[in-house]
């Protein structure tokens, strides 16, 4: 299947690079040995390429070519160092940062001193707390391995599994991770589930804390 995209991140030390994905795909992995010969990636190109998908390793771009020159006549060599600059500044490693990491990190703090409330009344559990912040530990993890195995082509941890850690409450490590990982933070329909699966939770515990205060639930 032919499509057409743009180069989001090319690592030319390591000879891999990611073409931006819709808001219904994730990022497209391309390796150096697909690239056209004689034709070298750089971030903020269009390109053209076969999508193709290998087992469980999520998509992978084959035969790209570029559509779209970045400069109409010769770089001169003195520009060379510059143009590398403005290339990191576009890389997703320098985007900006999350405004809503935060906010989500006071929500986590407050999150996890009702969970200290209710294990001290004794309506959750003494150990509720301990494996809330060991799920939250876990969730950065699956987060960094999927985002590892993304720079590899490698098999893909699948989202319905990075989406089920948050709403068991591992949704502020899940933040963390999208923010230092850089990693399902520009994907629009990643971060709508993402959103419910941390309302969700809240209110599905709150709701539990709240019936068991006011006598409803045992």
């Amino acid at each position: 299947m032919n499509k057409t995209g743009k180069v989001i991140r090319w690592e030319a030390g390591r000879g891999f690079g990611f073409i931006e994905g819709t808001a219904d795909t994730q990022d497209v992995f391309f390796h150096v040995k697909d690239v056209q010969r004689g034709w070298t990636p750089q971030v903020g190109q269009v390109v053209r390429y076969e999508l193709v998908h290998v087992g469980g390793k999520g998509p992978r771009a084959v035969a790209v070519q570029g559509l779209a020159p970045r400069s109409t006549g010769r770089v001169p060599a003195s520009n060379h160092a510059p143009m590398r600059g403005r290339a990191r500044a576009a890389s997703p490693a320098s985007a900006p940062r999350d405004p809503w990491l935060r906010p989500i990190l006071w929500a986590a703090l407050l999150w996890a001193a009702v969970l200290g409330w209710a294990s001290a009344t004794q309506r959750l559990p003494a150990w509720v707390v301990p494996a809330w912040l060991g799920l939250n530990v876990w969730t950065f993890v699956v987060y960094w391995r999927d985002k590892w195995a993304a720079q590899r082509g490698q098999w893909r941890t699948p989202e319905n599994s990075l989406h089920l850690w948050s709403l068991l409450g591992g949704w502020p490590g899940a933040r963390i991770a999208q923010q230092i990982l850089r990693h399902k933070s520009r994907k629009e329909a990643f971060q709508t589930t993402y959103w419910a699966t941390l309302v969700v939770h809240v209110v599905a515990v709150g709701g539990l804390l709240f019936g068991q205060a006011q006598g409803l639930l045992p």
